[in-house]
């Protein structure tokens, strides 16, 4: 099983980047599981068709100890198994608190043993590193990880940060940085000033992803370019990201 952890500033783009690559993976015929990380619980939301699922905090409130896998994982478009974790009442509680529980209640049930998805990705919110935001990266849940960037500065601030969390986290053999996946912006220079920027931080850019309208139309419509779109460019953007992903990912234990 591949396990991959996508971080990334909030809205940079990060979930519709995750979806399409899972809509990728699964196009070459993974079985996937997409695990969202971020308490507005709406990372799987177009690869659900555009609908909202319940997220394990919400069912763990509701049903305790009668929880089901099938309460919690959900199948959407082309096979993806989907997964919120949620987080806590707004106000009450601690976010990267819910992110841990989600992720006990997974091993609990076991969900991989189960479902034994080839590809699991955790799509993280990457504005702070700590708590239950570097589970993915601090317990051995993911061992490949990706950020996702604009050039923007405050994108590539965090994008530093999260890359030192995982260097400090790799000391001690969990996860590593495997690349930056560049979702551009279209701001003067951008190309030039990631390319600046990951060789600061020790990375590389593994795939420029070109700002697009048929993102929107396609999110408009409730989904992915691969599900709403006939025909679309970024298609191709999304089966080379899936490629590069593919390449660099080391733990395989298909």
């Amino acid at each position: 099983m591949r396990k991959i952890a996508i971080y990334g500033k909030g809205g940079i783009g990060k979930s519709t980047t995750t979806s399409n690559l899972s809509e990728a993976l699964a196009e070459k015929g993974y079985k996937v599981m997409q695990v969202g990380c971020d308490p507005k619980a709406d990372s799987t939301k177009t690869v659900m068709g555009g609908q909202r699922i319940p997220t394990v905090l919400e069912q763990l409130r509701e049903k305790g100890e009668e929880l089901k896998l099938s309460d919690i994982v959900f199948e959407g478009y082309n096979g993806v198994l989907c997964v919120e974790s949620g987080g806590p009442t707004p106000g009450i509680g601690c976010a990267g608190r819910g992110i841990i529980s989600a992720f006990e209640k997974l091993e609990e049930l076991k969900a991989f043993e189960i479902y034994k998805p080839d590809i699991v990705i955790y799509d993280v919110l990457g504005d702070v590193v700590c708590g239950g935001f570097a589970m993915p990266i601090r317990e051995g849940y993911a061992r490949e990880v990706f950020i996702v960037s604009s050039g923007e500065m405050m994108s590539l601030y965090a994008a530093n940060n999260i890359a030192q969390a995982i260097k400090n986290f790799g000391k001690r053999g969990y996860a590593k940085l495997s690349g930056l996946i560049l979702n551009a912006k279209n701001i003067e220079n951008e190309q030039e000033i990631v390319n600046k920027a990951v060789d600061e931080i020790g990375t590389k850019v593994i795939q420029y992803v070109p700002r697009s309208p048929e993102i929107q139309a396609a999110e408009a419509k409730g989904g992915t370019v691969f599900e709403k779109l006939e025909t679309s460019s970024m298609k191709d953007i999304y089966r080379s990201l899936a490629d590069q992903v593919l390449k660099l990912s080391e733990n395989i234990e298909i």
